[in-house]
């Protein structure tokens, strides 16, 4: 994909449905790509405007089979858990129940896996906290948890939350975006948003 978002580069392109084609006109100037953003905030497709020259052979393409862009649907319904890595199960337990009060859900299996975890609630979802060597780098990450791979949790009230990492005395950057979320790492480094939102 990063070469066809190269601006040095022209983009050969040919696409061939039911017996239609289209081929890119190369030129020294790069081509301009384009999305679509549902109102949920989603993106749609990837569109690529270029010179193009065209021919149909034969039949021409009904509207169901000319479209490029469809939805795709399996029936999501909402994200189940997150993943944390941590070198130290307690450790993270001590974060992750006595400083942000979340609840263990002892209905999930920890004697199943290969390793040491534990699935802590976060409202009707989890996170799935797993004992395992972390192959990311600890130091050299942003220190603002927003730039780097995050987990977002939605809060009702940020200033209480602030307290609490001061009070114990996390580090944390608040939103760059002046929006009201706090941004902090757990004892892996692992960056966790807090995102206020109305309940």
């Amino acid at each position: 994909m990063a070469s066809l978002l190269s601006s040095s580069a022209a983009i050969p392109l040919q696409y061939k449905l039911n017996r239609t084609s289209l081929s890119a006109v190369s030129s020294n100037t790069p081509s301009q790509f384009s999305h679509t953003v549902l109102g949920n905030g989603r993106y749609q497709g990837l569109c690529f405007k270029t010179k193009a020259t065209g021919s149909v052979e034969g039949s021409v393409l009904g509207k169901e089979s000319a479209s490029v862009s469809h939805k795709i649907d399996y029936g999501v319904i909402g994200v189940h858990h997150v993943g944390i890595l941590c070198e130290n199960l307690e450790r993270s337990l001590e974060f992750y129940q006595n400083i942000l009060g979340l609840e263990i859900n002892e209905a999930r299996p920890h004697d199943k896996l290969p390793y040491r975890g534990a699935w802590l609630w976060v409202g009707s979802e989890m996170i799935h906290l797993m004992e395992l060597p972390n192959p990311d780098p600890l130091t050299g990450r942003p220190e603002h948890g927003g730039r780097d791979r995050h987990a977002c949790i939605a809060i009702q009230d940020v200033s209480k939350l602030q307290t609490i990492l001061d009070k114990a005395g996390i580090p944390y950057t608040l939103s760059r975006s002046g929006r009201p979320a706090i941004f902090t790492r757990d004892p892996d480094s692992n960056a966790l948003e807090f995102t206020q939102v109305d309940a």
